[in-house]
């Protein structure tokens, strides 16, 4: 599995969580041997969860299957640039390597805001990665959020 076929799925996660009325961010996260441990999307609605976004939802899936709250080695596939308390953690779980498909001037907190991954304070810091699909990530958050106002 590549950068592309991984991106695919987590759009295909971004859909659902669309399709639920969720705003449209997937992820998934994949081990070293390339096999996928985690796949989610936003929910924080659903679950009534302030904490449930794709990245974190994927990261909680994978540790629980692992066992372990460590999670070296592995990839994260986002389709949005992750907050700040997604960034935070990305790090926490040592995640060797995060792959994002649009930039969110908003509310990222990779390239923008924060620079989480940037300071000082954080003591593990993944290879980053900008990914395929930003322009069909960034069409449906915009479309999804237009047709709310």
């Amino acid at each position: 599995m590549n950068d592309k076929d991984m991106m695919r799925r987590a759009l295909a996660e971004a859909r659902a969580a669309a399709e639920a009325g969720e705003a449209p961010i997937g992820a998934v996260l994949v081990g070293e041997a390339g096999e996928i441990l985690a796949a989610a999307h936003n929910a924080p609605i659903a679950s009534h969860d302030p904490t449930a976004h794709a990245e974190i939802r994927a990261l909680r899936l994978a540790a629980e299957r692992l066992g372990n709250y460590r999670l070296p080695g592995t990839t994260l596939y986002a389709t949005l640039e992750p907050c700040a308390m997604c960034a935070g953690a990305i790090s926490h779980a040592r995640v060797a390597r995060l792959v994002v498909a649009a930039r969110d001037p908003k509310g990222g907190a990779v390239w923008h805001g924060p620079r989480f991954f940037e300071q000082p304070t954080c003591h593990w810091r993944p290879e980053i990665a900008e990914g395929p699909f930003a322009a069909e990530s960034a069409a449906l958050l915009r479309d999804f959020f237009r047709a709310r106002r």
